[in-house]
C-alpha cells in the first residue's frame, strides 16, 4: 500500500488553505504528510517544499498566520479576464496542446515582472530548507519554449529552490526560471494538479486549492485523471476549499494578505473533514 499527496497551485493563499487544511487534519488524528509521494505544482511544489524542511506542521501554520514570522512576498494582482483576452489572441490552435502550452510560454517570456532574481529570493524566503526532501518529492513545471513538461525530483540535479521557482512562475506576473540553460514556467500549464505523476499509489489525496477546473486547456484534465487512477484500482480523495475557504482565500489569491484567514479557514474545515481511507 502506497500513499500520495498531490498539491495543486493557487497563489499564496493556496499555500496558506493548504497548510492550514493538513494542520486541521493533524489536529483531528488523520496526519496524512507522511505520505510516501508528494506531487507539488506551483503553490504545491511550495508546501512539498516545507513539509521536507523537517518543521513540524504547527511551525508551518505559525509561518503562514504570525505576521512576524511570515516571508516576504511581493504584491500581484492579475486580471484573468486580461489574461484570457490576449491568451484567447494568441495564434495558437486549440486542439494542439502543446502549441498552445508554447503560446502560453512565449507570453510569459515577452511579459514585464519583476526581476528574475527578486522573486527567487521570494522562494527563497518561503523555504525553511533548501536541500531536497528526502522522501519522493516531485515538482512539476513547463518549459517555455517547447511547451514540455517537466517534473523535478532530488535525483534531477536541479536545486530545490529553482526547481519552486519555476513551479510557480506564473505566466504574465511571474519572470520565467532560468535552469540549465532553458526558461520554464508555471506547471499550472499543464494541469492544475499534475495529478497523474501520482500513477501507480494505492491511495491518492489531492489538495486542490483552485477547485477542479483546469486553468489552460489540459491533455490531463484533473477530473479525466482522477477517474483514470480510480479504473486503475487507486483510491483517491479531492479537497476543494469549503465556502469558507473560499471567502478566505478572496477573488486574488496572490495578495500576501489572504495568508492568515486562509490558513484559518482551511484548518478548521481540515478538522472537520471526514477521509474513510485516512485512518484515526
Amino acid at each position: 500500500m502506497t500513499e500520495a499527496l498531490v498539491l495543486g497551485g493557487g497563489g499564496v493563499g493556496g499555500i496558506a488553505w493548504m497548510t492550514g487544511l493538513l494542520t486541521g487534519l493533524a489536529d483531528a488524528g488523520r496526519d496524512v504528510t507522511g505520505a510516501d509521494l508528494i506531487v507539488g505544482t506551483s503553490a504545491g511544489s511550495t508546501v512539498a517544499a516545507q513539509l521536507g524542511s523537517g518543521l513540524s506542521l504547527e511551525k508551518l501554520y505559525a509561518r503562514q498566520v504570525e505576521p512576524s514570522m511570515q516571508a516576504a512576498e511581493i504584491m500581484a494582482e492579475m486580471d484573468l479576464a486580461a489574461f484570457a483576452a490576449e491568451l484567447g489572441a494568441l495564434p495558437a490552435d486549440g486542439s494542439d496542446i502543446l502549441e498552445l502550452r508554447r503560446a502560453v510560454g512565449g507570453l510569459a517570456l515577452r511579459a514585464r515582472t519583476v526581476p528574475e532574481a527578486e522573486r527567487r529570493a521570494v522562494i527563497e524566503a518561503r523555504l525553511p530548507r533548501h536541500e531536497w526532501p528526502t522522501r519522493p518529492t516531485r515538482i512539476v513545471a513547463v518549459d517555455a519554449v517547447s511547451g514540455r513538461p517537466r517534473v523535478f525530483d532530488n535525483a534531477s540535479g536541479v536545486g530545490l529552490v529553482d526547481a519552486v521557482a519555476a513551479s510557480c512562475a506564473v505566466p504574465g506576473v511571474w519572470p520565467p526560471v532560468t535552469i540549465e540553460g532553458r526558461r520554464y514556467v508555471d506547471g499550472g500549464v499543464r494541469s492544475i494538479a499534475n495529478a497523474d505523476y501520482a500513477a501507480g499509489a494505492s491511495r491518492v489525496l489531492l489538495l486542490v486549492p483552485m477547485g477542479a477546473v483546469e486553468p489552460f486547456p489540459s491533455d490531463t484534465p484533473l477530473e479525466q485523471t482522477v477517474a483514470r487512477l480510480r479504473a486503475e484500482g487507486a483510491e483517491v480523495a479531492v479537497i476543494e476549499p469549503d465556502e469558507a475557504s473560499k471567502t478566505a482565500i478572496g477573488p486574488n489569491a496572490l495578495d500576501p494578505a489572504t495568508r492568515g484567514p486562509a490558513a484559518e479557514a482551511g484548518r478548521a474545515q481540515g478538522r472537520a473533514l471526514t477521509i474513510e481511507w485516512v485512518s484515526d
